[in-house]
């Protein structure tokens, strides 16, 4: 019978929690990374070299990382459905205003604020479905919410291709309403997340009583054994001091940077080979298509026989090598198969590693440790864009900015081995000893 009731019940937690998770970020990743489409004709208009526009990339993550502690312990003490429609809200009208910015001065202070705007979003989230999803179904819940990315590449690509071949209409240009257009989804959406959402499962009145009960149950049942300080800001203080948690950031520091590498720079490094603005679009979907898909194959193999070191691992190494292949390839066809590797292998490892911190952690600590994990991760995303725009400049090829991403992957596919043998000593605590990480 309980087999039967965890399978209903997790059913029903995919199919009325991941869809709306997805959409959400779905829009929140495209209006990030749809720039580097807005590129093709914005650089030029407000006067931005590559470098510029590299920083201006990576300057997103300096606002998304100061808020993103703050806004969990929010989102904790406040509830999911309030925080979340403010972020969505804001960020949507932050996106919208991009579309004015007139040099790289505002420019930047533009993609500062829609780091700041989104900041509490994806750690939000994370948080949320640690709190509805039981561990060994918790891998497939967080990719599938993370394939949004890739996806919101996939269908994005093609349409932000469309759009940058609109003639100007209204006296703006085809940057220009590209960013508007794209920004309307999330203004939207922020306001469906009270209609869809819930603050807990003992509030989810879609569930059964029967169904309720076995799910708190549950999830209090694997909260139980891991061992932490005591709630509030001391679990939190002490969450941000976890080595096991900074070791986490680092690892997730190099999958970022290859996942913005390939998002920011893909279409220009397409682009390069004479293509238009439409065939950029639709080749450009090609890799996140293809990571898409694997991501979801790869964590459910993840959760299936309940691995997570080697399934961080090989990601980041194929991810490593395509980057190489990347900077490398001189004709199209070597150049999106290399970038279909890194778009693989940035996204397939995340499911895997965002299950690892609630093995540990819990309440106040969980919403903090999360955010701190994805507030030093995305270090990498900020250097990452930088690295490629600055080296271009100043040697003509994308080679350089690729291959020093590549590096920053390896480094995490060697953390996380390390991080590994913590783990078979013992050294991490586990929420239930059926969730238990092995090699």
């Amino acid at each position: 019978m309980a087999p039967d009731l965890e399978t209903r019940v997790v059913r029903k937690l995919q199919r009325r929690i991941l869809p709306f998770a997805m959409l959400l970020y779905f829009v929140s990743f495209l209006d990030r990374v749809n720039v580097g489409f807005a590129a093709f004709s914005m650089n030029k208009a407000i006067g931005l070299s590559p470098a510029e526009f590299g920083f201006g990339g990576g300057i997103f993550f300096i606002g998304y990382i100061l808020f993103q502690v703050p806004s969990n312990m929010i989102l904790y003490r406040v509830g999911a459905r309030k925080w979340i429609a403010r972020v969505v809200v804001v960020w949507g009208l932050v996106s919208a205003g991009s579309a004015f910015v007139v040099g790289p001065y505002s420019f930047y202070a533009m993609r500062f604020l829609l780091g700041l705007a989104e900041s509490g979003f994806f750690p939000g989230i994370l948080l949320y479905l640690t709190l509805w999803f039981p561990s060994r179904h918790r891998a497939v819940a967080i990719a599938a919410f993370m394939a949004a990315a890739p996806l919101s590449t996939a269908v994005g690509s093609p349409i932000s291709g469309a759009l940058m071949e609109l003639p100007r209409l209204g006296g703006l240009s085809d940057w220009q309403w590209l960013c508007i257009l794209e920004a309307l989804p999330a203004i939207l959406l922020g306001f469906a997340v009270f209609k869809v959402l819930a603050d807990s499962p003992e509030e989810a009145v879609w569930l059964e009583a029967g169904e309720r009960d076995w799910l708190t149950a549950k999830l209090r049942e694997e909260r139980a054994p891991i061992s932490r300080p005591a709630g509030g800001l001391k679990s939190a203080w002490a969450a941000l001091r976890d080595p096991r948690v900074l070791g986490l950031a680092v690892i997730y520091s190099g999958t970022s940077a290859g996942l913005y590498a390939v998002g920011l720079w893909s279409p220009l490094i397409i682009k390069q080979f004479g293509f238009s603005p439409m065939a950029v679009g639709w080749i450009n979907a090609v890799p996140s298509i293809v990571a898409a898909l694997g991501m979801l194959v790869w964590a459910r193999n993840s959760d299936r026989t309940l691995e997570r070191t080697w399934h961080v691992t090989i990601p980041c190494l194929m991810a490593c090598a395509g980057l190489v292949w990347a900077g490398m390839a001189t004709a199209a066809i070597p150049a999106v198969a290399a970038l279909t590797i890194v778009s693989f292998g940035s996204n397939a490892s995340k499911g895997p590693l965002w299950a690892v911190p609630s093995l540990f952690l819990s309440g106040a600590g969980a919403a903090a440790g999360i955010a701190w994990i994805n507030s030093l991760g995305n270090i990498g995303g900020f250097v990452g864009p930088i690295l490629i725009g600055w080296l271009k400049s100043r040697t003509g090829s994308y080679l350089g900015g690729l291959d020093a991403v590549g590096a920053m992957l390896m480094l995490s596919a060697v953390l996380m081995l390390s991080m590994s043998r913590q783990m078979r000593r013992g050294g991490w605590r586990t929420a239930s000893r059926e969730s238990e990480p092995t090699d």
